[in-house]
């Protein structure tokens, strides 16, 4: 397995994905990752729904929102739409509010552990809850939080420099440019607006 901090690294969000299908294991394994993560007061309200069959990706893929800055030219292209998604619930009857944090460490688990097997990841926050718990069946005391889509990338996002605009982009080539705030930007050392020497 590659170094866990150059795996950090090289996370990129992957829009466009090969038609390669997962083996159940591994996106079994990828949720047995979410289950794992910290959760507040070990209350563990998060459950997942797992989507690979054909037909219920191809429900599933309108009611998502994909990269606003470059709409539509950020939407995976027809042949290169996710082989699957994990939906990530949260079970209101267990906690109502402070779960974000909960999603927040599941679905980093669940994106660095596809990221170990080669596989591209999109964590979509901006979907159509009511229809997808339709299509999924969600009773209603459970809530949609976010979707993590899943394939083997098509595409290599790169970093760039943080020149005043988060904005990402994509060049003549098609290749996706994503801005990164510096780290001496966001990094005090002991005190507010003491830097490191770097």
């Amino acid at each position: 397995m590659e170094d866990f901090l150059e795996l950090i690294r090289k996370r990129r969000t992957i829009r466009q994905f090969r038609s390669e299908e997962i083996p159940d294991n591994i996106l079994i394994e990828l949720v047995d990752l979410g289950r794992l993560a910290p959760s507040a007061a070990n209350l563990q309200p998060l459950e997942f729904i797992v989507v690979r069959d054909p037909e219920i990706r191809k429900q599933v893929f309108p009611w998502l929102r994909w990269a606003a800055y470059i709409n539509p030219a950020g939407n995976p292209r027809p042949d290169q739409e996710p082989v699957a998604y994990i939906i990530i619930l949260v079970n209101t009857g267990i906690r109502q509010k402070g779960y974000e944090y909960d999603v927040g460490a599941a679905a980093e688990n669940i994106i660095l552990g596809a990221l170990t097997q080669g596989i591209g990841s999109c964590w979509l926050i901006s979907v159509d809850r009511d229809r997808l718990k339709n299509i999924l069946e969600i009773p209603e005391d459970y809530k949609i939080d976010s979707v993590i889509a899943l394939g083997y990338p098509a595409e290599n996002p790169v970093v760039e420099s943080f020149q005043g605009s988060v904005k990402y982009w994509k060049d003549e080539n098609e290749t996706l440019h994503v801005p990164k705030r510096k780290l001496n930007d966001v990094l005090h050392l002991n005190r507010f607006g003491q830097k490191i020497d770097k």
